[in-house]
């Protein structure tokens, strides 16, 4: 069980479960050494290397890229700071000024760690790799808090309880985190709820709003400007700066939308 903090201070509880789905140890062997999944490694800036497999959604390939930030999280090389896992892609961030004392004049700091990057992606990922957890979020779609929900079962030819029954009947991958802390990229959505960004952002979007984008899904951790389809919101709370883990949410997993009343949604506020 996952406990989290609600707004006013009532503890409640979300289950959590792993994945049912091998652990990435066992599915990372495979990705790792899989020649059909080309990558490209570039330079990103002075202090940064990016291993890119395409400008792609897809969960293959995400389940590698996690499975890469996780081996290089937890076995780095000298002078590595971070790895951040996107969609498709590792950045792998590191320390110029540590590495100008350690590596050979006769190659770049670039080479050097280009040559590090490469080696530990032909290593076997240890069988300790973490397996994705299972969250489930409570979320009410009523239209007071859903303020799209009605227009976009209006343009999509479908009532909105198809809406929330087509949002909340399956479980969505956690792609990656960005655009604000927590903020975690999901997917993908069934076809026949898919939706564009709006024309004209939202100046504020109220923390919890479950939004959608394309065929991305996702919550806003924290009040801020917004252009996502809003079609409800959860009363749980995804980033706390004053946590040990502030994000609630980590990639690699799994995300189920439970749909709760308006009743529920305020008694748990």
């Amino acid at each position: 069980m996952l406990s989290f903090q609600l707004k006013r201070g009532i503890k409640s509880k979300v289950t959590t479960e792993r994945a049912n789905a091998l652990p990435f140890s066992k599915l990372s062997h495979t990705y790792l050494m899989n020649p059909d999944l080309p990558y490209k490694i570039f330079a990103l800036g002075d202090s940064a290397i990016t291993v890119d497999f395409g400008n792609v959604i897809d969960e293959e390939i995400n389940k590698r890229v996690i499975a890469l930030f996780q081996h290089f999280s937890q076995s780095s090389f000298s002078g590595m700071v971070e790895a951040v896992p996107t969609y498709s892609s590792l950045t792998i961030y590191y320390d110029v000024f540590a590495l100008q004392k350690m590596v050979d004049k006769e190659k770049t700091i670039y080479e050097w760690v280009k040559e590090k990057i490469e080696k530990k992606m032909l290593e076997t990922i240890p069988d300790n790799e973490q397996a994705g957890r299972l969250i489930k979020i409570p979320v009410c779609y009523d239209p007071e808090f859903g303020m799209d929900i009605e227009e976009l079962a209006a343009q999509k030819n479908i009532s909105i309880g198809d809406v929330i029954l087509l949002h909340s009947e399956k479980k969505y991958r956690v792609f990656m985190l960005g655009f604000l802390p927590g903020f975690a990229y999901l997917g993908i959505i069934d076809e026949k709820i898919a939706m564009p960004r709006k024309s004209h952002p939202r100046r504020k979007v109220e923390p919890g709003s479950v939004g959608i984008a394309g065929r991305q899904t996702g919550i806003y951790p924290l009040q801020t400007p917004g252009g996502w389809q809003i079609i409800g919101r959860t009363p749980m709370k995804l980033f706390g700066a004053q946590n040990e883990q502030p994000t609630l949410l980590q990639a690699g997993d799994l995300v189920e939308f439970i749909p709760i009343s308006k009743k529920d949604f305020l008694d748990l506020q």
